[in-house]
């Protein structure tokens, strides 16, 4: 059991993403000892992970460390752990480091890829939630462009170089839409003897219209970008099994393919010992409306595994980072008010807009009741994302990327740095 320093309350953050950072942030001035517990030491920016994954940047600008985040907070502990279970009877964390002990939890652990039960599906198919998996793709992407270089049997170039992604939300669009760039401005200069007409890009999407928690004007423009750049898209339609070789759709369409992204869902990662009836569908933490989950005093979850579910909103907030730092920012306040016996307030979700990429120039924004499309939306995602990156050098190196990207049409990221091994699905430490 690991020692406490003191006496004063404990609050044990599982999770440094957006809401356990922005938590730990605005306790900073608090009477309280704050531990986060990650299974990685750094902070991921997850909305740049496509970027990594296309070689557009590097892998280390989107992640900073957290220690250095928080190198000047006196109250605040960092531990490298893997969480096994919870014990909300003890009031304990049971980790590979050991026992920890906790007044109040909050888990914010984000969620992971959901294939919804195929283990088909998951064992074949490339998912894009970390650093690692970007670069999982990143390797098969350019494993594969080369071995379509060189190989004679024309059947396999062409599932060589088909790419399907599957999921038409943001990370699904901006995904499909840097491929289709990497096609037009790369694929000849890098690979002589590849046409860009070789290369085909599809975009799978279950509901009847792409970017669905956007307006109708972002979504009509966002498919009318892909499809000026070649993408085919395919509408209100599902994945019904891949099994590395040929992806089969619903409608009847068969493709050939060695390479399927799955961008189509998400499910909150809920750590062993919370009880079944607190967790809902697709994963998440049924809580009140301080975060609070049912059923327990000193238990909270905020971000993509928490749901605040109220008349207006029954499946809780949408997964997206803001929700997760006005979550931490609102549940910072609460639990020094319980602490001090002072009543807390309830949780109020601020819109601030929603926003996704499609290539150069080319992008859509949602701020209230502005719609942007096209070459200012592409401006403001930019200036939006750069400015939310931790660091000021993640936020140079980003920027000098995107600018000798933008003047050269090419970037340097293109490395195979560990060989993704396709019949298990694996990286090889040693690139062959």
């Amino acid at each position: 059991m690991d020692k406490r320093k003191n006496a004063i309350p404990r609050v044990v953050i599982i999770g440094g993403g957006f809401g356990g950072v922005q938590l730990a942030k605005k306790l900073k001035n608090a009477p309280i000892e704050v531990l986060l517990l990650d299974k990685h030491n750094y902070h991921t920016f997850q909305p740049l992970l496509y970027q990594v994954a296309t070689g557009a940047i590097e892998g280390d600008s989107i992640g900073f460390p957290i220690r250095r985040i928080f190198s000047r907070q006196k109250n605040f502990t960092f531990h490298l752990a893997e969480v096994q279970k919870i014990n909300t009877d003890t009031n304990t964390i049971t980790a590979n480091i050991g026992d920890i002990q906790y007044d109040y939890l909050v888990i914010a652990t984000g969620a992971n890829t959901n294939y919804f039960g195929n283990k088909e599906l998951e064992h074949c198919t490339m998912p894009m939630k970390n650093i690692a998996e970007a670069l999982n793709i990143r390797s098969l992407l350019l494993q594969n462009l080369e071995k379509a270089l060189v190989t004679t049997d024309v059947a396999e170039r062409d599932a060589l170089l088909t790419f399907v992604i599957v999921g038409g939300g943001p990370t699904g669009v901006e995904l499909a839409g840097a491929i289709s760039e990497l096609r037009e401005f790369i694929l000849c200069k890098d690979y002589p003897g590849l046409c860009n007409s070789d290369m085909k890009v599809f975009l799978v999407e279950g509901k009847a219209e792409l970017l669905a928690a956007m307006s109708p004007q972002a979504s009509i423009k966002a498919k009318k970008f892909l499809t000026d750049m070649g993408i085919t898209i395919f509408n209100s339609v599902h994945v019904e099994s891949y099994n590395g070789t040929i992806l089969k759709i619903d409608d009847g369409t068969s493709i050939n393919t060695r390479n399927v992204f799955w961008a189509a869902g998400v499910r909150g990662e809920v750590p062993d010992g919370m009880p079944e009836e607190a967790v809902m569908k697709g994963g998440r933490l049924q809580t009140d409306e301080i975060n609070r989950v049912n059923g327990f005093r000193n238990v909270f979850a905020i971000g993509d595994v928490s749901a605040v579910v109220t008349e207006a909103n029954p499946l809780g907030f949408p997964g997206v980072a803001q929700v997760a730092l006005q979550q931490g920012k609102c549940l910072a306040k609460n639990i020094v008010n319980l602490i001090n016996g002072k009543p807390t307030t309830p949780f109020k979700y601020t819109d601030l807009g929603t926003m996704a990429t499609i290539g150069r120039n080319k992008a859509v924004a949602d701020l209230h009741k502005l719609r942007f499309q096209g070459f200012f939306a592409w401006l403001l995602w930019m200036f939006v994302h750069l400015m939310s990156l931790a660091g000021f050098s993640n936020k140079a190196i980003v920027f000098f990327n995107w600018a000798i990207n933008y003047l050269t049409r090419n970037s340097d990221n293109r490395l195979i740095i560990h060989y993704f091994k396709t019949d298990t699905m694996m990286t090889d430490p040693v690139a062959r």
